[in-house]
């Protein structure tokens, strides 16, 4: 008996990976393998273990890793192309398309790249454009900032018939990545592809959706349809939701769920790995309170980019302790503001000593980073004469109307902002539970 270099490179390709995946339902409709609400399966010898409320739970399993262990065959016979970034990795950290190109089960013929490319060396805003890649000779195909029928033109050169999609997501709705995923549903649905989406958790758990709704007429890339800011779903549930409430041509939607997590995870119970999703997401902590901080990018101050805390470290030129006290003024749950003082390496402020705070999350399960943020943003703007909204009203495509900003200006406090929203929130929740894969 031999076996190809190929074979030999994708043995233990899905460590830990055990058990079957089992797809039901027809083609053209959304198709999901396992079963909700699953019970584990022991995990494989050595395998990672993780504290989770005082007990012990076994390591999550990907959608990548059960589709390994199954051998790949809902992919068999057919000509795929991969959706990714660092971020596709197995659990012992190598990554899928090097896994898959090794395989001799899968015919993996193109990748596609999102924002700061598929082996991520481009910052915020960029991309690698088309390459081969040098380690597996396949050509990688760039996606970012191309939707429709370019983006439709593009699968259709690649010559695949099967669109796969593995990134790990951050949680929050403008963390574009979601919306590569929903790019490439429409696309691929006018290219008459199969489309198929590998789960990760959401490192910021599934309990709940926080925050304001988007609305149709501040749509961009940061936030295509009417989602909340925090939309407390994993990939695979938003896309089942895309594909159910948003694209007006469904595509022929597969998806592979996890095994092993539960809403109530955060990242650090899963036992998988952490990889950056982006260059300024450096930590499962920066995930915490990005849905939050993230939108101080609509304002004059620093939110953290060029620091080793991105977007938990916010401040400007000008600013000093009087914002710490007044945001810790507030009693918001679950965390504490330190005053700070730090010298941004690129983007606002750049090799300027400025002041702000630091958040330092004692309890995140009671931690709300929706309204945590939109406190920063009233006691920034009543502390600091020189706080500024971004010329472009970049505020607004980030909560998805102009509400935050208006009620801010004429003196609204945080819970007054928080309760404006409610009524859109609770109907966003209503549909989303349709759509929930996990308990």
């Amino acid at each position: 008996m031999s076996l190809s270099r190929r074979g030999l490179l994708a043995a233990g390709g899905a460590i830990g990976a055990t058990g079957t995946v089992g797809a039901t339902g027809a083609v053209g409709t959304t198709r999901t393998t396992g079963t909700a609400g699953a019970a584990e399966a022991p995990a494989p010898p050595g395998a990672a273990r993780s504290g989770h409320g005082g007990t012990h739970r076994t390591r999550v399993r990907t959608g990548f890793d059960r589709l390994a262990a199954d051998g790949y065959r809902l992919l068999s016979g057919r000509t795929v192309g991969v959706v990714t970034n660092p971020t596709g990795v197995t659990a012992d950290v190598r990554h899928i398309v090097d896994v898959m190109h090794a395989d001799d089960r899968v015919r993996l013929t193109a990748v596609f790249g999102p924002e700061h490319g598929f082996r991520g060396t481009a910052q915020a805003g960029g991309s690698e454009g088309r390459y081969d890649d040098p380690a597996t000779g396949l050509p990688v195909y760039d996606t970012y900032l191309k939707s429709g029928q370019p983006l439709a033109d593009v699968f259709t050169a690649s010559g695949v018939d099967t669109v796969v999609f593995d990134i790990q997501d951050a949680g929050a709705r403008f963390y574009t990545y979601i919306w590569t995923l929903y790019d490439c549903m429409e696309a691929a649905a006018l290219a008459g592809k199969r489309f198929v989406v590998l789960d990760r958790p959401n490192p910021v758990t599934g309990r709940a959706a926080l925050g304001p709704v988007l609305r149709p007429e501040f749509a961009t890339f940061v936030g295509r349809r009417p989602i909340a800011q925090a939309h407390g779903m994993t990939v695979t549930e938003l896309a089942r939701l895309f594909n159910g409430e948003f694209l007006a041509r469904p595509v022929p939607l597969e998806t592979v769920r996890m095994s092993g997590w539960a809403r109530d995870d955060f990242f650090d119970a899963t036992g998988l790995p952490w990889v950056p999703p982006s260059p300024n997401m450096p930590t499962p902590e920066t995930a915490l309170v990005y849905a939050g901080t993230c939108l101080f990018e609509g304002t004059n101050l620093s939110e953290g980019r060029g620091t080793t805390r991105p977007f938990e470290l916010l401040g400007a030129e000008g600013l000093d302790g009087r914002w710490a006290e007044a945001a810790n003024a507030l009693e918001l749950p679950g965390v504490r503001f330190r005053e700070a003082y730090f010298a941004p390496t690129f983007s606002k402020y750049q090799g300027k000593t400025i002041g702000g705070v630091q958040l330092h999350v004692h309890d995140r399960k009671s931690f709300d980073p929706v309204r945590t943020g939109i406190g920063l943003l009233v006691t920034a703007r009543r502390t600091w004469s020189g706080f500024a909204w971004r010329s472009d009203h970049w505020i607004d495509k980030l909560t998805g109307s102009a509400d935050v900003r208006t009620m801010i200006d004429a003196g609204a406090e945080p819970d007054e902002v928080a309760d404006a929203w409610q009524s859109e929130l609770a109907a966003f929740r209503a549909v989303r539970r349709r759509y929930l894969l996990y308990r």
